[in-house]
């Protein structure tokens, strides 16, 4: 069964980290960009970064660019979020997503393959 499963979401103060992991079972995550998205409570879902395959390849929105970074490990079949300097407008359920393409970024426009269920992140003093 081909599942990705979110990690490491939480209760954080304004301007610290949590960092969320992204696991894959039944397949190989090596072949598939990574996508994080949001989404708040009332508001449409966002697109926050990506990854290439390879992992040579990241894109972010300007809402978390210099704040948050995208990694992966492909041996470990996970991709991580590292979410520095968090504010209360960055609480929402953040989701992975896979998608089949391998070479380049696979941008946060294009329709994704997988989906997690999503991991709470709320920031609150």
């Amino acid at each position: 069964q081909l599942q990705l499963v979110e990690s490491g979401g939480g209760l954080v103060q304004p301007g610290g980290s949590l960092r969320l992991s992204c696991a894959a079972s039944g397949f190989t995550l090596g072949y598939y960009g990574i996508g994080w998205f949001r989404q708040a409570p009332g508001k449409e879902r966002e697109g926050i970064s990506c990854i290439s395959n390879s992992g040579g390849s990241t894109d972010y929105a300007d809402s978390v660019k210099g704040r948050f970074a995208i990694s992966r490990d492909n041996a470990k079949n996970t991709v991580y979020l590292q979410m520095n300097s968090l504010k209360p407008e960055d609480t929402a359920v953040y989701y992975c997503a896979a998608v089949l393409i391998v070479g380049s970024s696979p941008g946060l426009e294009r329709p994704y393959d997988y989906w997690g269920q999503g991991t709470q992140v709320t920031v609150s003093s």
